[in-house]
């Protein structure tokens, strides 16, 4: 849920400032930074509601930890996005290549596939896996989503591209928006804000039915953001990272 356009980053979503030495980066480690960061938001996150112990409150804290400190660990050795749509985000800001998202985003699904295979080994096959569901309406929860992860973009799109923005606190400043968005939209939708962290208990419980929600709500959330962003900075120089061609 992070990232570094990358960050922190993912982004989480994990995410600090890093894409825009992408021609130069080594993939292989990128891959394996985005497969681990997504693991563990799973795994951590999830695995909070799965164990049935802690309230709203407690979970929305989980979540928000595991993506400040994921994005700690690992900002500064890949883009850390953990999240298909800051990867998304990224590439219509420019501070990511095309190119990369299908595979970043297929990556980061298998971590989040992975993090839920570990909760139901450990957990058993009677335990929920802490999918994320309408508590009302799909359009409601379509409208949290896309409202959610609209502004944990725009934090997480300031914070990892933007020279004015204090970089030091990003994982700070997105580990805190993505418990504000659980603690908001948790009652309502899940608050996923990404993609991966829903598609991959989903997958594990062989539940789809409103999977669709949490695939275009986050996705046109961060779409909007971007865009958003993009245009608060027109004209803006020397004060921004430099855009990935």
């Amino acid at each position: 849920m992070s990232a570094s356009g990358g960050v922190p980053g993912s982004e989480a979503a994990g995410t600090t400032g890093k894409t825009v030495g992408l021609a130069r980066q080594d993939w292989s480690r990128a891959y394996v930074v985005e497969f681990i960061g997504t693991f563990a938001i799973v795994f951590a996150g999830c695995g909070a509601i799965a164990v049935g112990k802690l309230p709203n409150t407690g979970v929305s804290a989980v979540f928000g930890l595991i993506v400040a400190v994921m994005i700690y660990a690992l900002g500064h050795v890949g883009d850390a996005h953990f999240n298909p749509a800051v990867s998304v985000g990224f590439a219509i800001g420019r501070h990511f290549p095309w190119t990369r998202v299908v595979t970043f985003s297929a990556v980061q699904i298998a971590g989040a596939v992975a993090g839920a295979l570990a909760l139901r080994v450990i957990l058993g096959p009677a335990v929920p896996l802490g999918m994320t569901t309408p508590a009302g309406s799909d359009l409601q929860s379509l409208a949290m989503e896309t409202v959610l992860t609209f502004f944990l973009m725009l934090v997480i799109t300031a914070v990892a591209t933007d020279c004015r923005a204090v970089g030091e606190a990003a994982a700070i400043a997105i580990g805190s928006a993505v418990t504000l968005g659980a603690l908001l939209g948790g009652p309502v939708s899940g608050a996923s804000m990404n993609p991966a962290r829903s598609l991959g208990p989903a997958l594990v419980s062989g539940d789809l039915s409103h999977i669709w929600v949490y695939l275009a709500g986050p996705m046109l959330g961060s779409i909007l953001a971007a865009l958003v962003y993009r245009w608060l900075r027109v004209g803006e120089q020397d004060e921004t990272r430099p855009p990935v061609s």
